[in-house]
């Protein structure tokens, strides 16, 4: 399977909250699928669904050290996240040759409907959480830029504009 080709920056649908999934179809199951094969030919450790265009609320995380080991997540929430920050270097296929330090809680509780339909909850650590949170907000419409400070987006954005 191809996947279908990356929304690049500065595409509006990566600044667009991505719509709820009702339910979990075959559909939804097959873009899971196509998504995975998105994030490992990166390779990655997660994917959002508006990153390839399609705007539901669907993300996939595969931090482990072999492959494998991904999580399907439709709908995810932080419920809890800890007060302990973890700086990791985040980048996006999205705006591809950039990167930058990001600080975010270092574990996180999040409840998503799994690949059941069912409502489940997890706990998130390191590199996990890191990922997570980097799609949930792909979901909500934010580059992990956002939370650079307004001088280092600045300049972030204008390397992006030189690159493209």
């Amino acid at each position: 399977m191809t996947p279908r080709p990356y929304v690049m920056w500065p595409d509006r649908r990566l600044r667009t909250a991505a719509e709820p999934v009702e339910q979990i179809t075959d559909d939804i199951r097959a873009l899971w699928d196509e998504m995975i094969a998105a994030m490992d030919a990166m390779p990655g450790v997660g994917l959002a669904a508006p990153q390839l265009g399609v705007m539901l609320r669907l993300a996939v995380v595969d931090a482990s050290d072999k492959r494998g080991q991904a999580v399907r997540m439709a709908n995810p929430e932080v419920l809890h996240a800890s007060v302990e920050p973890r700086w990791h270097e985040e980048a996006s296929p999205n705006l591809p040759g950039l990167s930058a330090p990001v600080e975010r809680p270092r574990a996180v509780t999040v409840r998503f409907m799994n690949e059941r339909g069912e409502s489940e909850d997890r706990d998130f650590v390191g590199l996990w959480a890191t990922s997570v949170q980097h799609q949930i907000d792909h979901l909500n419409g934010r580059m992990y830029f956002d939370r650079l400070s307004r001088v280092k987006r600045a300049m972030l954005l204008k390397k992006a504009a030189k690159l493209r």
